[in-house]
C-alpha cells in the first residue's frame, strides 16, 4: 500500500492560548507559518504540515467551540504535541530556540539511535516534543506492507 490511508483528511487541532499574539510570535520563531485565511486577533491557524494545522485560540474563542473548560496547561496535560524535522540538528536548533525565547525544557534528549527527540513546555505549559526518525526506520518492511493491504 502505497497511498496514505486517508489521503483527502486534514487535522487541525485547537488549543487554547492565553496570548494569540504571543504564541503566534513564538511559534514563528521557531519556524512556522500561519495561514492568514484562518487567522485574526483571536485565532492564529499555524501550519504543522501539508494536511495538518493547529488553531492557536485565545480563551474566549476557546470557549465558542468546546463544552466543556479548559484546563490549566501549566498544571494538567491536555494532549502532548509531537512534530518531526528533517535532521538531528534541526531537533536541538528548534529546541535551543524554543529555550530562548521563554520555553521550559521537559526532558532532556532521547536517543534510540532511529529517533532522536526533545521535549519543552511552550509559553502556556502546552507540552511538545520535536523528534528527527530515521527515513529508513519509519518505513515498515515489505512484508509489513503486504499484511496491512491484505
Amino acid at each position: 500500500m502505497t497511498a496514505p490511508a486517508h489521503s483527502a483528511r486534514s487535522l487541525f487541532v485547537t488549543m487554547p492560548v492565553a496570548d494569540v499574539g504571543r504564541s503566534t510570535a513564538f511559534f514563528t520563531g521557531l519556524g512556522f507559518r500561519f495561514n492568514p485565511v484562518f487567522s485574526d486577533e483571536t485565532a492564529a491557524c499555524m501550519l504543522v504540515g501539508e494536511q495538518a494545522s493547529v488553531m492557536l485560540v485565545g480563551p474566549e474563542k476557546f470557549a465558542e467551540h468546546s463544552r466543556r473548560p479548559a484546563a490549566d496547561p501549566a498544571t494538567h496535560a491536555l494532549a502532548l504535541y509531537s512534530f518531526g524535522v528533517a535532521s538531528r540538528d534541526e531537533v536541538d536548533a528548534v529546541s535551543a530556540a524554543a529555550l530562548a525565547a521563554g520555553a521550559t525544557e521537559a526532558d532532556g534528549a532521547e536517543d534510540h539511535g532511529f529517533m532522536y527527540s526533545r521535549s519543552f513546555f511552550d509559553l502556556d505549559g502546552h507540552g511538545w516534543q520535536v523528534m528527527w526518525m530515521d527515513p529508513a526506520a519509519a518505513q515498515p518492511a515489505p512484508q509489513d506492507q503486504v499484511a496491512a493491504s491484505a
